[in-house]
């Protein structure tokens, strides 16, 4: 090929090249702030279907904090909380928390806990549980998880906070215990890290980190199942 051709070519290439990076970028950043805004309002949907827009003047999304503790909250990673306030008077909170002892892994948790310390909701935000049996913890598939509005540390008793099969008030799955008890024992743990630090969860400055709280060896980790304790 003479050297003009390959020059030419070369040259096409290039401008091809360059033309395809601009679009990409071009494309990005047209879709990227619209991207943000859908994600802050489907956020914002779920905060207000558990902390009704009319108790709060505030945006929760905004009013928002991280922390860390992952013997309570399931995770090492922090975890969001989104607070609710009515003339800059605590009202409620939403944070987020995960029960990683699921019958197939993490479950993500959105858990919203009234100023006096009563569970104003609860939802599931993400899983991998068994279809038919441990994803019965949606809302969409059942109203297991509206059980517990209105809960509290108080509301069962503590040695309560369990499924029925092991002595509890909440209800299982039959054919799934794993998963129901995964989740009352999350929300237990969130319950608990509320009542242990609530002052300092509503007094941070919005995007502040609190102090993340070490994390404790686990008993039982790595614990083989047992016959009961084979589905989610």
């Amino acid at each position: 090929m003479p050297l003009k051709k390959m020059l030419l070519s070369a040259a096409l290439l290039g401008l091809f090249a360059v033309l395809g990076t601009a679009l990409v970028a071009f494309t990005y950043e047209n879709t990227r702030e619209r991207i943000a805004q859908n994600e802050r309002d489907n956020l914002l949907q779920s905060l207000h279907a558990l902390i009704p827009p009319e108790l709060h003047d505030n945006d929760p999304v905004a009013d928002r904090i991280e922390v860390s503790d992952s013997a309570l909250l399931g995770s090492r990673m922090p975890q969001q909380v989104y607070r609710a306030r009515k003339d800059g008077t605590p009202v409620a909170l939403a944070l987020t928390a995960v029960a990683p002892d699921g019958y197939s892994g993490d479950i993500n948790l959105l858990i919203a806990i009234n100023h006096d310390g009563t569970l104003a909701g609860v939802r599931v935000t993400g899983h991998h549980e068994t279809p038919g049996l441990g994803d019965r913890i949606e809302v969409a598939r059942t109203d297991w998880v509206l059980g517990f509005s209105g809960r509290s540390l108080a509301n069962p008793a503590p040695e309560k906070w369990k499924v029925k099969k092991d002595g509890g008030v909440f209800d299982q799955f039959t054919g799934a215990t794993v998963t129901p008890r995964a989740v009352v024992g999350a929300v237990r743990n969130a319950l608990l890290y509320y009542q242990e630090h609530q002052e300092q969860l509503f007094g941070y400055a919005p995007d502040a980190a609190a102090p993340a709280v070490p994390a404790p060896e686990q008993p039982g980790e790595g614990k083989p199942m047992t016959p009961e304790n084979t589905h989610g």
